[in-house]
């Protein structure tokens, strides 16, 4: 086994976030819009916190598929969601270290 494969777990994301990117880059090229994509129950039960969504449209194959102001505006949207204090609404389960 290499050293590197010891600490891949690392560098990894999320499948839920994976398939969730390929889900929105395919509903917005069908021409549908981003924030209607980002309230659909798929989105949502994948990604249940509003931190979680905010982090998606940081994913390079997003930024390049929407574009930034759109990714922008929809964060913004996102950011709405969360308490006024920036953190969000719903508490997102902690990871165990």
């Amino acid at each position: 086994m290499a050293f590197r494969d010891l600490f891949s777990f690392l560098f990894q994301r999320p499948k839920a976030e994976e398939r969730v990117a390929q889900y929105v880059i395919r509903e917005h090229g069908r021409g549908r819009s981003l924030a209607a994509i980002l309230e659909d129950k798929y989105v949502v039960n994948r990604l249940p916190s509003p931190r979680q969504r905010a982090r998606l449209l940081d994913r390079p194959e997003v930024l390049r598929a929407v574009g930034s102001e759109g990714a922008q505006a929809a964060k913004a949207a996102v950011g709405e969601a969360s308490g006024p204090d920036g953190s969000a609404a719903e508490q997102e389960p902690l990871e165990h270290r």
